[in-house]
């Protein structure tokens, strides 16, 4: 999802259009967490990117993006860029610690 949120609507009042901004971003997430994973993939993962526009958009956590949606309605921004793209993720082994004394 490469997407440019407007945060002005003429009917709509702008807490509403901010939760369904949320809403919208949370159900592509569930939508592509669903997906079959490869044989050699453990989970889907996401690269986010959040910015006022695509130029200037900043690499963020996956957990950032409403905290990130909700500074944009405080600083009553015209329209604010997310960028979220799913890839495979893979996990990491832990290694094991003697703990010999």
């Amino acid at each position: 999802m490469k997407k440019t949120f407007k945060l002005s609507h003429p009917k709509l009042k702008l807490a509403r259009l901010v939760d369904s901004i949320k809403y919208e971003v949370k159900k592509y997430i569930k939508r592509e967490r669903n997906k079959a994973l490869p044989d050699d993939v453990d989970f889907w993962d996401f690269d986010c990117k959040y910015g006022t526009t695509e130029q200037e958009a900043s690499v963020i956590h996956l957990s950032q993006i409403n905290k990130c949606i909700d500074e944009a309605e405080q600083q009553n921004l015209e329209s604010f860029y997310l960028e979220i793209l799913v890839k495979p993720g893979y996990r990491t082994k832990k290694t094991d610690f003697d703990f010999e004394s």
